[in-house]
């Protein structure tokens, strides 16, 4: 990669890792629903407009129920699934659980896809449940019901960013990123909607609290997926897969810098095991990407 492309690389790991930063901000204050469907809505305007800018004119119409479903699995689902992990567990622990999303790629595309696994990547699975243990065991938050109830959502979120990925494999052969992108943003922005309104209970906001909002929708996903468009097309999908090792780096840094969150030695013996397993997973990619692998690179967004 160029310094160009490795500075790009570090900046969305930045973002994507500051996500988790901005839920925990806003979702107390907002309320889950309210806070993802303004974050998907404002990243679809600011996609559209973008298209738009590039004289594109998104192809929708053919693929609705499609996009739909990608919608839901891709974003509406696991944005609010992580989202209300932030509830119980901090920055660091959510971000870190998160990292798991090529580990459930690798199993959903097994199962769906008959895809064979191969001893690296069963290995790499075992050790990623052996990080999830490490890190929830050894927790600076303690271990509750509350707790358990993050780690679940998180890992559901994951779980959900797999299927997506595979589910893209499958239907979209050929599409448009671009069209992906703003395209299920869309989606899930109607998905929510309803939802939405029902959960909306309006509350006082500090400025910190929209600024979380803004910064969500538009730096987090928005520009986020541009970035990571741009580095699939550039550097390939298997080079730009290395951003899931920043993404909980930056996380952890994140919490620790501006929500004042402990750090502590556990948080680093679960992330180095979980990301130990994911390089296992993907590492069997390096010479030839797998279906499931470049699935999860083409739309999936593990934040």
């Amino acid at each position: 990669m160029s310094l160009r492309d490795l500075g790009l690389l570090v900046v969305l790991g930045a973002i994507w890792g500051a996500s988790y930063l901005f839920l925990r901000i806003a979702a107390p204050v907002i309320g889950i629903l309210p806070l993802i469907d303004l974050r998907v809505v404002i990243a679809a305007a600011a996609l559209f407009l973008y298209a738009l800018a590039l004289g594109r004119r998104p192809a929708l119409r053919s693929r609705w129920r499609s996009l739909l479903l990608l919608g839901a699995l891709n974003a509406a689902i696991p944005f609010t699934l992580i989202a209300a992990a932030t509830l119980y567990l901090n920055a660091s622990m959510a971000s870190i659980l998160n990292a798991t999303t090529p580990l459930f790629t690798a199993v959903v595309a097994a199962l769906w896809m008959q895809e064979p696994l191969g001893w690296r990547r069963l290995l790499g699975l075992a050790l990623g449940l052996i990080g999830v243990g490490v890190l929830m065991g050894w927790s600076p938050i303690g271990l509750n019901s509350r707790v358990a109830l993050g780690v679940i959502c998180s890992l559901g979120g994951a779980l959900c960013y797999g299927m997506g990925g595979v589910f893209t494999k499958l239907r979209f052969q050929g599409a448009a990123v671009l069209d992906l992108a703003l395209g299920q943003q869309v989606a899930a922005s109607l998905l929510l909607l309803p939802l939405a309104v029902v959960a909306w209970q309006p509350q006082p906001a500090t400025p910190a609290v929209w600024i979380s909002v803004l910064a969500l929708g538009l730096l987090s996903t928005a520009v986020g997926y541009l970035i990571y468009f741009d580095l699939v097309a550039r550097v390939g999908p298997t080079n730009t897969l290395s951003v899931t090792f920043l993404v909980p780096l930056f996380g952890t840094l994140w919490g620790v810098l501006f929500l004042n969150e402990p750090m502590r030695i556990s948080l680093f013996a679960g992330l180095a095991i979980i990301l130990t397993g994911v390089f296992l997973v993907t590492g069997v990619a390096m010479a030839e990407p797998s279906p499931a692998v470049v699935a999860q690179i083409d739309t999936g967004a593990p934040s």
